[in-house]
């Protein structure tokens, strides 16, 4: 009779058991990951109004975890607010487009959409904003091979010009530019996100908003620095105006 090398008894050998063995373990480390998920984001509303509220499974136990400075924040927080939504839904069951209500670039639906972020500035390791304008951050500078959209007019997507470029605000440890500060003619600033704006030699585009659009921007508490709040805001703002700020632009191509 042949002895076989591993066996333990004529049907199950150390293979199989190490075979089963992963399977446990990958099982195992799919349930975790899916559970650490569910951290974040629960729990979900699956209508505007609100009708139905899906926790998900698993939701792991509440988890405090102790940031710089000395504050605190536990997660999940199934008491967690969300931002107001403006609009209601356009059938009787959940799935169907929200239908914007009043401006619908402020109305928290589709493109506009934001999430309630702290409402205290970024911060640098060492206690300084992260994002400044650079009459702030005056270490930093245009590089001289690129163009200085400082003074350059603020063209709309009507074509007419919203303002002109005041100063430009830098994110100190990624080293790019986040915003260009914009003056309207009427004396108001606004922050316009780079990932809206086309920087050309003579001028600086913004397909997003039109030119009456500018006046509604978010406006920011402090002149010299951004929220994180803020930051939301304002890109649900151009956000919302790719889809709202002109009526056709909601509507089908063809």
């Amino acid at each position: 009779m042949m002895e076989t090398v591993g066996n333990i008894t004529g049907y199950v050998d150390i293979a199989q058991l190490l075979l089963y063995a992963f399977w446990i373990f990958f099982a195992g480390v799919i349930y975790y990951l899916v559970r650490e998920n569910h951290r974040e984001g629960y729990p979900m509303d699956t209508s505007s109004n609100g009708r139905v509220v899906v926790t998900g499974f698993p939701i792991p136990e509440p988890k405090t975890y102790l940031l710089e400075g000395g504050r605190k924040i536990t997660v999940p927080d199934l008491t967690r607010k969300e931002p107001p939504i403006h609009g209601n839904i356009s059938g009787l069951a959940t799935g169907f487009p929200i239908v914007p209500e009043g401006d619908p670039m402020k109305s928290g639906v589709g493109a506009g959409a934001y999430v309630l972020r702290e409402d205290v500035p970024e911060l640098n390791s060492d206690g300084t904003p992260l994002i400044q304008p650079l009459r702030v951050a005056n270490q930093y500078s245009v590089a001289p091979q690129d163009v200085d959209p400082r003074g350059l007019p603020v063209m709309a997507g009507d074509g007419h010009q919203a303002g002109s470029v005041k100063d430009i605000w830098i994110d100190a440890a990624e080293m790019t530019f986040r915003y260009l500060e914009v003056a309207l003619d009427h004396g108001q600033t606004v922050l316009l996100p780079m990932t809206f704006a086309l920087v050309r030699r003579n001028q600086v585009e913004v397909h997003a908003l039109y030119a009456a659009h500018f006046s509604g921007v978010p406006s920011l508490q402090n002149p010299n620095q951004i929220t994180k709040l803020e930051e939301e805001k304002i890109s649900a703002y151009f956000g919302g105006g790719t889809l709202y700020a002109d009526a056709k632009r909601s509507e089908p191509l063809i």
